[in-house]
């Protein structure tokens, strides 16, 4: 039994470093912000998630020691990395940065030019 626990800590591991490597190199290899992004809130989260829990599995298994700290870091990972990902790439779509010319559509335009629209009406009653 204990060399099967091992062999997933290392395969949970493994796991883990090689999306971090696919991290970093969609971070250098992609050519816009929201690419980038993607790459780094998707697989960055993933790999540090399987190797928090490849470690989770160690020190519970190997050493006896239940790490809730480990468990809420994983769950705090899964939750705020794709939310901070989103929230940059929104962030810079309403500073106007451009994509690059090989994207396709862009949904959120009309969204955006609408919401422009109707808070601009709103400020005008205002006054």
């Amino acid at each position: 039994m204990s060399v099967i626990i091992n062999i997933l800590i290392v395969i949970t591991i493994t796991v883990g470093v090689v999306f971090t490597a696919v991290t970093t190199i969609g971070i250098l290899r992609f050519p816009d912000v929201y690419t980038r992004a993607h790459a780094a809130s998707k697989s960055a989260t993933l790999g540090v998630m399987s190797i928090l829990l490849g470690v989770f599995i160690h020190f519970w298994y190997n050493e006896g020691h239940f790490s809730i700290q480990l468990l809420l870091g994983i769950i705090f990972l899964f939750v705020t990395s794709p939310i901070g990902g989103h929230l940059m790439s929104r962030a810079a779509y309403m500073a106007g940065v451009k994509p690059t010319e090989l994207t396709v559509g862009d949904d959120l335009k009309e969204v955006v030019e609408k919401a422009k629209k109707e808070s601009g009406s709103l400020k005008s009653e205002d006054q």
